[in-house]
């Protein structure tokens, strides 16, 4: 019988996959030169990005979330929309950790730690840190950091590069394995400036006031965190690339003063992003329950109506649907229209096995929003629980040409190549994941099985997956000239 929680397996089956990629991928990046120009060109900064992207996704908990990928992303294309000396588009992705962090690298990766929606008490909290985050890619402070790391005796670029990686990610993990080969000095160049950090409190707060959150808030959550580090054992992750003097905590709360003071509530989508977050990757569903259940009791939570949600989504992952079906009918008069409650109504009904019903809501929802990705994919995702398969690739196949490196659409479209029997199909397309990693070595082999499959009459067909062949071996080659 299928599984109403394909999506969620699959997220956890692109972790899973990721692990032993990086491994057997040992990525060697470039000597990139001596100057500010030479060290990271717009283009190169870009390409160096999308590796850097790739090991991500080989060593961290990348989420694979469509609801709360819609989220970040609908906050973070807000806050550049009023960003001066935006060169490329930015990619914002979530990381499963309950570490409060966020960081950001070259080609304007946007990554951001659960972890930090739990801890912020509302959404300009939250989109302070990411304006700040912005900030740092638009003023280009990794590259000034490439160019004084470049000039210290002794290091690499390649080094630095990784070094950085590591410690932007899991900056405690990152010092620790640092520490054993690098000087004190070299370490420092891991973390950005003072001079840095002033800079992005500055432009990151613009960026803040100017697309609508507050800008006060940016410094209650710099002044959260300096309370936090006084009586922890080690401080935020946050903190150990970020410096947190003092004096910063003044200069921000200084400067946040010069903006008029103004009430800016969250949205309901943040309350519901962050219930959401800490039903489905905080803790257990049980523990999470009872917590949702105290919430609602002594009327903690910020928003009544997210508790109820993230109730609802712990008794469904509990498989009491009952319960949550009364809930989600209350909610989805409480919020209509919300893609929150949308992805746990199909979640309920098909765990009840009501597929065609799922199938019915889902179809009208996807003509009012074609090619959502919340949409999109929990209708493709009902389509392969019930059967449909036909209905499944068209789907999926019209949502990755608009989205071409959406990994979770890419998986269920191998998925249902795999139902279908289409095994040349199915195997090209995991070729095309595992390049998602940069695993081009185990992307030819999956292109070899597909040339197993494919008809020996089938010319084209044949002559195309020979080239992406040749391609990918040429491609393995290549990064490490980027």
């Amino acid at each position: 019988m299928p599984k109403p929680t394909l999506l969620k397996k699959l997220a956890c089956f692109c972790f899973a996959l990721s692990l032993p990629v990086v491994a057997q991928n040992n990525f060697k990046l470039p000597d990139l030169g001596t100057s500010a120009v030479q060290v990271l060109s717009i283009e190169k900064e870009r390409a160096v990005g999308d590796v850097m992207m790739m090991q991500i996704r080989g060593t961290s908990r990348v989420l694979q979330d469509p609801v709360l990928d819609e989220y970040l992303t609908n906050i973070g294309n807000r806050l550049v929309a009023h960003a001066d000396d935006i060169r490329f588009p930015f990619e914002f992705f979530w990381i499963d950790n309950n570490d409060i962090n966020a960081f950001a690298f070259y080609g304007g990766h946007v990554g951001v730690h659960t972890g930090l929606i739990i801890n912020a008490d509302n959404e300009s909290q939250l989109a302070s840190v990411v304006g700040h985050e912005i900030a740092h890619v638009t003023q280009r402070h990794l590259a000034r950091r490439l160019q004084k790391a470049r000039d210290n005796q002794g290091l690499t670029i390649a080094g630095m590069i990784a070094g950085i990686l590591t410690t932007m990610v899991a900056p405690d993990a990152g010092m620790a394995i640092l520490a054993a080969s690098q000087t004190q000095s070299q370490l420092s160049q891991l973390t950005h400036s003072r001079g840095a950090e002033q800079e992005a409190d500055r432009i990151g707060m613009q960026i803040l006031n100017n697309a609508g959150f507050d800008p006060r808030e940016s410094s209650e959550f710099l002044s959260k965190l300096a309370d936090q580090l006084r009586h922890m054992p080690k401080p935020p992750a946050f903190l150990l690339t970020h410096p947190l003097p003092d004096s910063r905590v003044s200069d921000v709360r200084m400067r946040a003063l010069q903006y008029p003071e103004r009430f800016i509530d969250s949205s309901i989508d943040f309350s519901l992003a962050k219930a959401r977050v800490i039903a489905r990757y905080g803790q257990d569903s049980d523990k999470a329950e009872q917590e949702f259940r105290k919430y609602l009791r002594i009327n903690r939570f910020a928003h009544t109506t997210a508790a109820e949600y993230g109730l609802a989504i712990t008794l469904i992952d509990q498989k009491k649907y009952n319960e949550a079906a009364n809930l989600l009918t209350a909610l989805e008069k409480k919020v209509p229209g919300s893609l929150f409650i949308l992805d746990a109504q199909t979640d309920l009904l098909l765990g009840q096995e009501k597929y065609e019903e799922a199938l019915r809501m889902l179809k009208a929802e996807y003509q009012r929003q074609p090619n959502n990705q919340v949409v999109t994919l929990n209708y493709a995702n009902a389509a392969i629980t019930a059967g449909e398969l036909d209905l499944a690739n068209k789907l999926l196949k019209y949502f990755l040409l608009e989205k071409p490196d959406h990994v979770l659409g890419k998986e269920l479209l191998a998925k249902t190549y795999k139902e279908q029997d289409d095994k040349a199909s199915y195997h090209e397309l995991r070729a095309s994941i595992f390049t998602d990693y940069g695993a081009y070595s185990q992307a030819s082999n999956e292109v070899q099985k597909a040339l197993n499959h494919v008809d020996t009459s089938d010319d084209i067909k044949q002559q195309r997956l020979k080239a992406r062949l040749k391609e990918y071996r040429l491609m393995q080659k290549e990064l490490a000239k980027l």
